[in-house]
């Protein structure tokens, strides 16, 4: 990356007239060190000198009002982006550097051959087949594919954005926020440029997420949300080539486990036409009750220096939103961390009973993918930093001891059967008691809600009472 973050281009230097030139070119604000991150000549007076306990001030040291328009204009063209609460140009461009960089352990991406290709697509057919048997959602593939990391970011950033866009919205508001009250009504353009910046900071942070998550997945739907394309099972053979590198399993076993999770995980969420919603609405709902922390904002903006493109982006690292520690915000994160439990738990009972009979390392690659999950990768942590959620299923196990439980109580149509209506599924409460969840009696929402059809099918039964009153008082006139 260049020494000037986000395309900030700083003005020449001017020539070097002596340290008396140097004095006269500080004391105006023309320095190129922090009191002056722009580089802007700007003159004494205005919003009050470096020292001030001012944000605005630490950014440009003293603002001469004659300098402002020239200063906006400035700003404006360094920061032109217009779009959303985050830059996700600028993330796709930093995922594919980040991927084009390789893996710590020196793996490099690679462009999927003919045969990787066609191997893939075997593996999730014989996977198909053999799901039949452990389900009764039919298969939820219209196509398998095999991607490289490269692909997997640009097939996956959409799901992101949805997920990212409401918690950046957040700070791009704080961004504006973190201004003395007196200036946001004269600093307009400022708290446009402090939004840019806002979204710019993540774009970075998020497509260095993405590129480095991108080294560590194997399909698309590893942290157990649907992030690629409806209908498309996805591999990435250069990632499932590393994952199974030290396990002792045939490159063969290690495709097809992996295949039957992401086809399992498929017909989940082509079947089950809530549960994407559900999902991405839960993070939404949790991500509603995050604050920002707004001194630590105002830290990070009042020390910004363009000679440090680091510092930014340490300091979004470090964290700065909040959880608030409400019983909503509680009841939100339960739910979510449910919700996660519940698919994942599903598609690991499913696979199991898939597996178990037909590959002999069907326990030993099963524990892997659980402690896996359950531990998450470096950016997965970074997800957690930046939108203060790790998409982790906490209680995996419990929720697969209680899918298993159903399978053997209520066979597999049972099971399968919970998920026609979202007030049907096992709660928090639920995994903590899977026996007394298992013996209960459920309700049928489906004949419910045939009942509801057939009746607003059905005359309107009002017109007829009314008809039938109307007859009945010229009954009594007579």
């Amino acid at each position: 990356m260049s020494d000037t973050p986000f395309g900030f281009g700083l003005p020449p230097e001017e020539p070097d007239d002596g340290d008396e030139g140097k004095k006269k070119d500080q004391e105006s604000g023309g320095g190129q060190g922090p009191a002056n991150p722009f580089g802007f000549g700007l003159g004494a007076g205005g919003f009050g000198g470096p020292g001030a306990d001012n944000p605005l001030a630490a950014m440009f040291g003293s603002l001469n009002p004659n300098d402002l328009g020239a200063a906006f204009q400035q700003l404006g063209q360094m920061l032109s982006y217009e779009g959303g609460p985050v830059n996700w140009d600028m993330a796709k461009q930093i995922a594919r550097q980040t991927v084009s960089q390789g893996t710590a352990d020196g793996t490099k991406d690679a462009s999927v051959g003919p045969s990787e290709r066609t191997a893939v697509q075997e593996a999730v057919r014989l996977a198909d087949l053999w799901l039949d048997d452990a389900t009764s959602l039919p298969s939820g593939a219209g196509s398998a594919v095999a991607w490289s990391r490269a692909e997997w970011v640009e097939a996956t950033l959409p799901a992101w954005k949805e997920l990212v866009d409401p918690v950046a919205e957040r700070v791009g508001a704080a961004m504006g926020d973190v201004l003395p009250e007196e200036m946001q009504a004269m600093a307009g353009p400022l708290i446009g440029m402090m939004r840019s910046m806002g979204g710019a900071m993540f774009g970075t942070q998020i497509g260095q997420a993405v590129g480095v998550l991108a080294g560590e997945v194997v399909g698309s739907t590893d942290i157990g949300l649907p992030l690629g394309p409806a209908g498309k099972a996805a591999l990435l053979p250069v990632n499932i080539e590393a994952f199974g590198k030290d396990l002792g399993v045939s490159q063969e076993e290690v495709r097809l486990y992996l295949a039957l999770r992401e086809a399992a995980h498929q017909r989940l969420f082509a079947h089950v036409p809530w549960l994407r919603s559900h999902l991405f609405g839960a993070v939404e709902g949790y991500a509603r009750g995050i604050k920002v922390d707004t001194a630590k904002l105002e830290d990070v903006v009042g020390q910004f220096d363009p000679q440090n493109p680091e510092q930014l982006q340490d300091a979004l690292q470090q964290g700065m939103f909040q959880p608030e520690d409400t019983p909503e915000q509680k009841a939100a994160l339960a739910r979510l961390e449910t919700a996660l439990a519940l698919v994942e738990g599903w598609v690991d009972a499913v696979v199991h009973a898939a597996a178990k009979p037909r590959l002999a390392s069907a326990d030993a690659l099963r524990e892997t993918l659980r402690r896996r999950r359950a531990s998450g990768g470096p950016a997965e942590q970074t997800f957690a930093t930046l939108i203060g959620l790790e998409l982790r299923p906490r209680r995996l196990r419990d929720a697969s001891r209680l899918w298993a439980s159903l399978t053997d109580a209520r066979g597999v149509d049972g099971r399968d059967g919970l998920w026609a209506h979202p007030d049907m599924l096992p709660t928090a409460s639920d995994l903590d008691d899977p026996d007394g969840f298992v013996h209960r009696e459920q309700l049928d929402f489906s004949e419910l809600d045939k009942m509801l059809g057939e009746a607003a099918d059905k005359p309107d039964l009002k017109k007829k009472d009314k008809g039938h009153e109307g007859e009945n008082k010229g009954d009594d006139a007579e």
